[in-house]
């Protein structure tokens, strides 16, 4: 399996990431995402281990802690040199100050995820949302405290807006303080929205893409056909992450995603996530698994390459619409754009520039 660099860091990460949102299922929606008991996460380890993965992610918001606990009896051992990322922002507790991004609930939570994960030290410590009630200035001095005490190596952000990442970087370097090195993010063919600032932003500003969700929840799988009896699971209508915005354009996407995988003797799966690992800026998908045959239908993406001709076809039948400013952009300002600007734009230049 290919590794890439996170971020601006020194740190190298495994293009598939284990996600651990299915180990414990404690709770109505987790049970949803799967049940992987500890003695089922070791046996998912062991074979992404196998397949050269070298980082879990996890959450304390995962089935309110029990994922952590999992994760961290299941890598007690020999799998102790594993790297582990987790996330802070969730509330962990029914009182004011168990949730959000101040220096309070972020160090006490992480001396609590510590303890479940079995460990000294987070390798990728993540905000998992953003808090607007808390000063960006009270959060970033609380994560560059943990990293410098060595509870924390690295930081990065989930689920944040471009201004919000903006503004966030400028206090760390303002400051000369930690600085986020990379963003989690929902980022798949069946949405691209990322696209219009997420991934230009990284691209500009060295942070590193981890993927959630870069199967769609399961979309993606090839399992979910135009026409066709839905299998056991969610169905299209009770998606809420993702939403399902273009039922029809999500199906062209499936066809066309089964059409390469059964060229290419591989599973639709695969493909998706072989695409996902080829945009600008992505450093590596995070790959849950219910089961080990789909871990074992998943893993296999690590290492695979698409034509330039698949991914156009991928590219043609997933393109995102071209919001404003940007559709300004591409037709006025094609003479002068960075390597951020066209991780968007460059389908969409004409090789002209005028004045609208």
């Amino acid at each position: 399996m290919e590794y890439r660099l996170l971020g601006r860091s020194g740190l190298k990460v495994s293009t598939l990431i284990l996600g651990s949102a299915n180990f414990g299922s404690v709770g109505e929606f987790f049970n949803k995402a799967g049940k992987v008991d500890v003695a089922g996460a070791r046996r998912q380890i062991d074979l992404y281990r196998d397949a050269g993965g070298n980082m879990i992610d996890t959450s304390n918001a995962y089935s309110s802690g029990v994922s952590e606990e999992v994760v961290g009896e299941a890598l007690d051992g020999a799998r102790k040199d594993l790297l582990v990322a987790t996330k802070v922002r969730f509330p962990m507790g029914k009182g004011p100050n168990d949730r959000g991004l101040s220096r309070h609930h972020i160090i006490k939570s992480c001396e609590e995820s510590l303890k479940r994960l079995r460990r000294e030290t987070i390798d990728l410590y993540q905000m998992h949302q953003w808090d607007g009630e808390t000063p960006l200035e009270e959060t970033i001095d609380a994560l560059d405290a943990l990293q410098r005490s060595g509870k924390v190596r690295y930081i990065g952000v989930s689920n944040w807006s471009g201004w919000h990442i903006m503004k966030a970087l400028a206090v760390s370097d303002a400051r000369h303080q930690a600085r986020f090195v990379g963003q989690q993010i929902y980022y798949s063919l069946q949405a691209r929205e990322a696209e219009y600032e997420l991934v230009p932003i990284s691209v500009d500003q060295g942070l590193g893409i981890l993927i959630w969700s870069p199967l769609a929840g399961g979309l993606l799988s090839g399992k979910y056909r135009r026409g066709k009896p839905m299998p056991e699971g969610r169905h299209l209508n009770g998606w809420g992450e993702p939403p399902i915005n273009n039922e029809e354009q999500l199906y062209d996407i499936i066809e066309v995603l089964v059409e390469i995988a059964e060229a290419k003797k591989q599973s639709a799966s695969a493909i998706a996530l072989a695409w996902s690992l080829g945009r600008p800026g992505v450093t590596a998908a995070v790959i849950g698994a219910r089961n080990e045959e789909q871990l074992k239908a998943n893993l296999p993406a690590g290492d695979l390459k698409l034509t330039d001709e698949e991914r156009k076809k991928l590219d043609d039948v997933s393109k995102p619409v071209l919001i404003y400013p940007y559709w300004h952009q591409a037709s006025t300002a094609s003479d002068r754009l960075s390597a951020a600007d066209l991780a968007l734009l460059k389908p969409f230049l004409t090789g002209g520039s005028r004045m609208g």
